[in-house]
């Protein structure tokens, strides 16, 4: 799969999967955080979500400039350091008693900030690499690999989060139970006083009875000795605290990608150079690309079409975060047999994944007996330690909702090498549809996923909670919609961007995903307005209509990809 790529491609490879490690360990987290640390409701918590997705995919236009001016390298490196201290600076409330909600923004803000100068500009190095002739016909498969980077980060980032939660947790002795912050809150707001109130007068209140006893239970479940009231907030206060070590887990990940980007420099060191730095030394100036006026307006126009495409992808697609995350926690049943719960627990999902890369290998038809023998190894590790996870797991293990997450970055490890073998083999056979073709799929499949959503949400009418599965469909689905949206749209980003606007061309499709994310947000408000099924087939009928817009449009698109290629 890495035949005719060059080696920066795998120096932005590992640099973006640190990144968006720590990235998403900090995301799977951040709206529970939100309604466990402060009692905010889906809409309040959904301002402080959209908000924050809007800064991180806006400030790239900001960083694109920057760097079209600085230099690539530079920049990122800046904006590597600039989400360290912000990513520290959002753990701090959990290990220095700090309960600010400006101290949330403003970390917030930074991380945004840092993320505006990396995001885009990396994106643009890698398309930088691939200017070269040698390189060219491999554009659209080079950023699929490079997406890669960014699933493979995503998919541990929630058993990352996870595992701090639970540290943090059993570190006194508590377990994880989802509603016990809601309980707490009611508790310490609505009711102060009741741990001086008598069982009598706790029978005159039935609603005050009802969450008391659920946090009493859980009380004496988890072996507390204090009083109700200091349960629930040394609870509270605990799960805060796992919070923030998972935000200080994304503040090292940081680290490891300034590392790694620093380090080996010389791969990428070529293609850092703007046509701005290119114009002003002597030896390369006349590499510049002079284009017309007129041509970069066809181009512009074209990207900026598409950008409105995309706002509306994104709009649906990073629901996971938020509402997709609330549905998994209070409408997909928590306790699942210990079959379903290999898929949730790495201990055993790791296993189950090597064995089926084992099954690959070893029936291939072109394998060699050695790659066999290996497949085979593969296979029987795999399947042996799969099991032996198995056997730890207690009867009816509970499901936290943030691990959801992770089915969506595994699925794209999976199929992207089919994804992208799919695709070679159509431009072999001269059938590979253009990237505007691919988005517009990109954009019907997502209607899809939502539409088992749909399904799902009718289907809660005659339950009282879902098989998980149907979650792991939406995101099955949706994986293959952004694997024919996602890295296509970067490709045709930096294939048709004017050369003196690469950065800033980057930062513009950051810049509609970030749109997108502000939607995602004020979409996520109706949540507790209309009925489920009603939210989701909003979702189907937007998603429609954005993939009609854009082949609606597709000469334009086309005819700009086309001078591109010319």
């Amino acid at each position: 799969m890495l035949k005719g790529h060059p080696k920066g491609l795998l120096v932005a490879f590992f640099t973006n999967m640190g990144e968006r490690f720590g990235y998403y360990t900090m995301l799977a987290i951040f709206v529970l955080y939100l309604q466990a640390n402060f009692g905010f409701s889906t809409s309040q918590a959904g301002d402080y979500y959209g908000g924050f997705l809007f800064g991180i995919y806006f400030l790239p236009i900001i960083g694109g400039i920057i760097a079209d001016r600085w230099g690539y390298g530079k920049t990122i490196v800046l904006g590597t350091v600039v989400m360290f201290l912000g990513y520290m600076l959002l753990a701090s409330p959990g290990f220095f008693d700090l309960n600010g909600k400006l101290i949330i923004i403003t970390s917030l803000f930074v991380i945004s900030a840092g993320t505006g100068m990396f995001k885009g500009n990396l994106q643009a190095l890698v398309g930088k690499l691939y200017d070269d002739p040698k390189y060219t016909a491999n554009r659209d498969n080079a950023f699929n690999i490079f997406y890669m980077g960014i699933n493979i980060g995503a998919f541990f980032a929630p058993s990352a989060a996870t595992g701090m939660v639970n540290w943090v947790l059993g570190g006194e002795k508590f377990t994880y139970e989802s509603s016990i912050p809601h309980l707490s809150n009611l508790h310490s707001k609505a009711h102060p006083f009741l741990d001086k109130m008598t069982n009598t007068l706790h029978s005159n209140f039935s609603g005050v009875t009802d969450y008391t006893t659920k946090l009493q239970h859980f009380q004496q479940e988890m072996g507390f000795g204090g009083s109700l009231s200091e349960f629930a907030s040394t609870y509270t206060d605990t799960l805060s605290t796992g919070y923030s070590s998972g935000f200080a887990v994304a503040a090292v990940s940081m680290v490891a990608s300034l590392l790694i980007f620093t380090i080996f420099r010389k791969y990428y060191k070529h293609a850092d150079v703007t046509e701005r730095q290119k114009a002003k030394n002597e030896a390369t100036k006349d590499q510049v690309v002079h284009m017309s006026k007129e041509e970069e307006k066809k181009r512009l126009v074209a990207l900026s079409l598409v950008f409105i495409t995309v706002a509306f992808f994104w709009m649906a697609f990073h629901q996971n975060g938020i509402t997709m995350t609330i549905f998994a926690r209070d409408y997909t049943v928590s306790e699942v047999s210990k079959f379903d719960y290999m898929f949730f627990d790495l201990r055993a999902f790791l296993p189950i994944l090597a064995a089926i890369g084992g099954l690959i290998f070893l029936f291939r038809g072109k394998s060699s007996t050695k790659t066999r023998t290996i497949g085979g190894a593969f296979l029987m590790i795999g399947t042996g330690l799969a099991y032996w996870a198995y056997t730890t797991f207690e009867p009816n293990p509970i499901i936290e909702p943030q691990l959801f997450q992770h089915f969506n970055p595994i699925f794209i490890v999976f199929l992207t090498p089919l994804i992208v073998g799919f695709f070679t083999w159509l431009r072999k056979n001269g059938k590979e549809p253009s990237s505007p073709r691919k988005i517009g799929v990109g954009m019907f499949l997502t209607a899809l996923g939502f539409v088992v959503m749909l399904f799902a949400a009718l289907h809660l009418q005659s339950v009282t909670g879902l098989n998980p599965y149907w979650l792991i469909g939406t995101y099955f689905t949706l994986t293959i919609a952004e694997l024919f949206l996602s890295p296509i749209g970067i490709s045709f980003v930096a294939k048709v961007a004017p050369p003196r606007f690469s950065g800033l061309a980057q930062g513009g499709w950051l810049g509609a995903t970030a749109i997108g994310n502000l939607l995602a947000g004020l979409v996520a408000k109706l949540w507790d307005i209309v009925e489920l099924w009603q939210f989701f087939l909003l979702l189907v009928v937007l998603t429609v209509l954005s993939g009609i817009f854009i082949f609606s449009i597709m000469k334009t698109l086309e005819n700009a990809t086309q001078s591109s290629n010319q």
